[in-house]
């Protein structure tokens, strides 16, 4: 019998990643792997996709360093870029590749830059105990999603500034689509054509496509795909890609601590505002939101247990939580729950609770055992 465990199916992500080379056959990969690979485990997912991506792409550079110091020696990119000095120093020294997405970034690059070169020219570089060196800088253009970026009328100038820093060495350009999953509403056609028209008089690699654009915008896919939630048989808008090819890597699962009898117009758990409405069976169920469960998962919320579906009853509370078993289960202590994988997809199980796939998976806490296996 085992608590809240996620099971991590090395040969699904393998599967789901060859499956995006063939719907991007001429992009090359970097694989976002950002939230503890969206709380797949950052460090098993690194070395089950080390040979067949060619980045991967974090969020903060505490990711990046996991990475690097797992033994990993390609390139990484920090999505959001450096976020202070000290950031930028250490990007420069571990050589990550760094998002530039404001004048206030480009400023400190610059900065850097002019403090190495007047070391270089008193020689002073040749007894610092950090060398710098030239890194692939990706300049991030607003094209429409109004978040991040530099405005199209600034490309020109930054792309000046940058190519002109001792301390860069190459420049790409990377967008983002806001709307890429509504393939009806003209948004994304606009926000492609802004990216082509701005990027077309540099030679630069681009890259504007995360999963949703992987999947619905071939014309996008560009030199660089930036696959993340698909990665994982993971729907980028709750609505399930199985029917791609894609498979679920993640599955969550726990085990029932309790079988109990239970009387009709009676009451479940805190508060009490879950009422039976006939004599039937409760199972308790090892999981609660202190594993990242949510506690406000609703009534009616499925469970797989023995194959068949059962719904979540009562609060979920912080180690525990109830299902009604039905007046004739004859499930028992020991019997697995499955909370979702590849027989109850997590689109289904997001749905019921009212939230996006992509809370329930990185908001797992540590608890939750994982483990990895290849089949």
């Amino acid at each position: 019998m085992k608590p809240a465990t996620a099971t991590i199916n090395g040969s699904a992500l393998r599967h789901n990643i060859e499956l995006i080379k063939s719907l991007a056959p001429n992009s090359k990969i970097c694989a976002v792997v950002k939230a503890n690979a969206y709380g797949q485990g950052i460090s098993r997912v690194i070395k089950s996709l080390e040979n067949h991506v060619d980045a991967f792409g974090v969020a903060r550079i505490k990711e990046a360093l996991t990475i690097q110091e797992s033994g990993y020696a390609g390139k990484i990119l920090l999505l959001e870029g450096f976020f202070d000095r000290e950031e930028l120093l250490k990007t420069l020294s571990r050589r990550f590749d760094t998002v530039i997405h404001c004048v206030e970034q480009l400023e400190l690059l610059l900065q850097a830059a002019k403090e190495w070169q007047a070391e270089q020219e008193k020689g002073f570089w040749k007894r610092k105990t950090k060398i710098y060196f030239p890194i692939t800088v990706w300049l991030k253009i607003d094209t429409g999603m109004h978040r991040l970026g530099v405005h199209p009328e600034q490309v020109a100038e930054f792309h000046q500034k940058l190519t002109a820093c001792p301390l860069v060495e190459k420049v790409n350009f990377v967008s983002h689509f806001s709307r890429a999953d509504e393939l009806d509403c003209g948004y994304t056609e606009k926000q492609i054509e802004i990216f082509e028209a701005v990027s077309q008089h540099f030679d630069v690699e681009r890259s504007i496509s995360a999963s949703s654009g992987i999947l619905y915008w071939k014309q996008a896919h560009y030199d660089w795909v930036r696959p993340g939630i698909i990665m994982h048989g993971i729907s980028p808008h709750n609505k399930p890609i199985t029917d791609l090819g894609f498979k679920p890597v993640m599955t969550l699962s726990s085990s029932l601590i309790a079988v109990r009898s239970h009387k009709a117009h009676e009451p479940v758990g805190y508060g009490g505002y879950w009422v039976s409405h006939r004599d039937t069976n409760i199972g308790v169920v090892a999981i609660g939101y202190g594993d990242g469960y949510p506690r406000n998962t609703p009534e009616g919320t499925p469970v797989l247990i023995n194959g068949r579906k059962v719904p979540v009853i009562g609060r979920v509370s912080m180690d525990m939580m109830t299902v009604d078993l039905g007046p004739d289960s004859i499930d028992k202590v020991g019997d697995e729950v499955v909370l979702w994988g590849e027989d109850l997809l997590i689109e289904e199980v997001a749905d019921a609770i009212g939230v996006i796939n992509y809370e329930l998976i990185t908001k797992l806490t540590p608890r939750v055992i994982t483990e990895y296996k290849e089949s």
